[in-house]
């Protein structure tokens, strides 16, 4: 069990830090659209990386660092377009009025665009295969390790998804959701600064 919770506890530390991905999280929770389905993409993607590095893929990733700059140039350039879309967004407003409304991006191009904040993205490879990856090794169970990792993405992403709707009277107001797109164009771009500076 001392595995499995320093697993837990790792992935947790790694994971609540806001980056691109939990941004978008926040926002279909606040829009309550297809939460289920991204939360569930989320945890099961974090479980397949997390599972490669306790495996062993961090070490591919050492040996290969153009693959790391692949992918940091590819989600770089994702990363600047949806924040112009998100700051486009903010200054129009008053596209996404409440909770709960009807209409926006179906669940296929809602995935979509999750994929690409996941699977792009360096820091979601750095933190999930070559950090826990690497804590990992210093634990005889691997396994619980690896288990515990997996239970705290999980746990974080059907939290911040579902828990996003006690926001929901704040949002309720248009100002609100003209600086949430705001934040989150920021966030997007200064992850994709970060990534073209090679940080």
């Amino acid at each position: 069990m001392h595995a499995y919770f320093a697993g837990l506890g790792t992935a947790l530390s790694l994971i609540v830090a806001i980056g691109a991905q939990n941004a978008f999280v926040l926002k279909q929770g606040l829009m309550r659209r297809h939460v289920l389905a991204v939360c569930a993409f989320c945890a099961i993607s974090d479980a397949m990386l997390i599972s490669a590095g306790v495996m062993g893929a961090g070490a591919v990733a050492a040996a290969a660092p153009w693959f790391l700059g692949v992918m940091r140039w590819g989600g770089a350039a994702f990363l600047l377009i949806y924040g112009a879309r998100s700051f486009r967004a903010a200054w129009r407003g008053g596209a996404v009025l409440q909770a709960g409304q009807g209409g926006g991006a179906g669940l296929g191009a809602t995935l979509a665009v999750l994929a690409a904040l996941t699977w792009l993205n360096p820091h979601v490879w750095l933190d999930t295969v070559v950090l826990i990856g690497s804590v990992s090794a210093g634990w005889e169970n691997r396994g619980a390790f690896a288990a515990g990792a997996v239970s705290g993405s999980g746990l974080f992403f059907f939290a911040l998804g579902y828990g996003a709707r006690w926001l929901t009277p704040l949002f309720a107001r248009p100002l609100a959701w003209r600086v949430l797109d705001g934040l989150v164009g920021l966030v997007m771009w200064s992850i994709a600064l970060g990534l073209v500076r090679g940080g």
